[in-house]
């Protein structure tokens, strides 16, 4: 298991890759909800620099045609877990990541401002690998302890928040193995 712990807001053993697709939280803010996405690029596809070429704005709109529908998008999650278990960094846990976009949890809007959010390189169709889960499971447990306002009912998916416009993480994400995961390291 990787050795992860938070340090100034930062995850070590994580790739660090800084992404611009930030800004300032507000001030007195509490860090009290982590949402779960899923993402890969091209769709369906794993592996390849493009998630990052995204969340860092180097798209590059003539690689692939879906490229050309998203390559302006200006977003960025916290962190991105891959399949194979290697985690990056985009954003210090500090800032506000540009990862809900529209959204509302518990009738609060705009979720950005009082969130982490973690991607998984994944689809909606299909399954999560051990790899994932495990690193999940460890990650959340840390940021936990770290902030503790986030508590298991305070964690969702993507699609709970934007409801309609979003999908992920999906019908093969695996929440009950998840949740079972905080509880039994």
């Amino acid at each position: 298991m990787a050795g992860f712990k938070i340090i100034d807001h930062w995850l070590h053993g994580a790739q660090r890759v800084l992404s611009p697709n930030h800004s300032e939280r507000l001030p007195d803010t509490q860090i009290s909800l982590l949402v779960i996405h899923n993402i890969s690029l091209p769709p369906g596809q794993f592996g390849g620099p493009w998630i990052s070429d995204l969340f860092c704005n180097q798209l590059s709109p003539d690689f692939h045609p879906y490229f050309a529908g998203i390559c302006e998008l200006r977003v960025s999650a916290h962190l991105l877990i891959r399949r194979d278990g290697v985690v990056l960094q985009y954003v210090p846990f500090s800032h506000k990541a540009w990862h809900a976009g529209e959204s509302v949890f518990e009738g609060r809007e705009g979720c950005n401002e009082f969130s982490i959010g973690i991607e998984l390189e994944g689809t909606d169709e299909l399954p999560f690998t051990d790899f994932q889960y495990e690193h999940l499971e460890l990650i959340t447990r840390l940021l936990m302890t770290q902030y503790p306002a986030i508590t298991p009912p305070r964690i969702t998916g993507h699609s709970d928040i934007a409801p309609g416009r979003k999908t992920d993480p999906g019908p093969c994400f695996d929440w009950s193995r998840y949740r079972q995961g905080l509880v039994t390291p």
